[in-house]
């Protein structure tokens, strides 16, 4: 049955880690969801978690869930804040969302240490440095 299930290929929908100083001039890390689609998205779900080892042993962080009514074309929005504490994880989220009736599906996956000072670029639509994943 899932094989029945055509879903075609995910373009210009992306996600960002982006860096931002806080109140106390501290760095804070929110993922971002961008659509660079010139139609905006709907019902779009994002289910995240992280898992990896460290010194041998395996760890993961809880699974969140996040429903996205509308996301429109050209924008972006956030998902959730990041703990710089898990980047040494794979940091995975998974994005499902509809245009018209069409269903989209994709996986992005943050690998280990690549949430770090040496790959922030510029991210014009958020106006932030971050890690872009395409």
């Amino acid at each position: 049955m899932k094989k029945d299930i055509e879903i075609p290929e995910v373009k210009n929908v992306t996600l960002a880690v982006a860096r931002e100083k806080n109140l106390l001039n501290l760095d804070e890390w929110k993922v971002y969801l961008i659509n660079n689609n010139d139609i905006p998205i709907e019902n779009t779900l994002v289910v995240s978690r992280g898992y990896g080892e460290k010194d041998g042993e395996e760890q993961r962080t809880s699974t969140l869930r996040h429903f996205l009514e509308t996301v429109p074309a050209k924008s972006h929005t956030l998902i959730e804040p990041i703990d710089s504490k898990v980047f040494h994880l794979n940091n995975e989220y998974w994005v499902s969302y509809y245009i018209g009736s069409q269903i989209y599906d994709k996986r992005f996956v943050f690998v280990p240490e690549t949430i770090c000072e040496e790959n922030l670029t510029f991210i014009q639509i958020l106006e932030k440095e971050g890690v872009l994943h395409s």
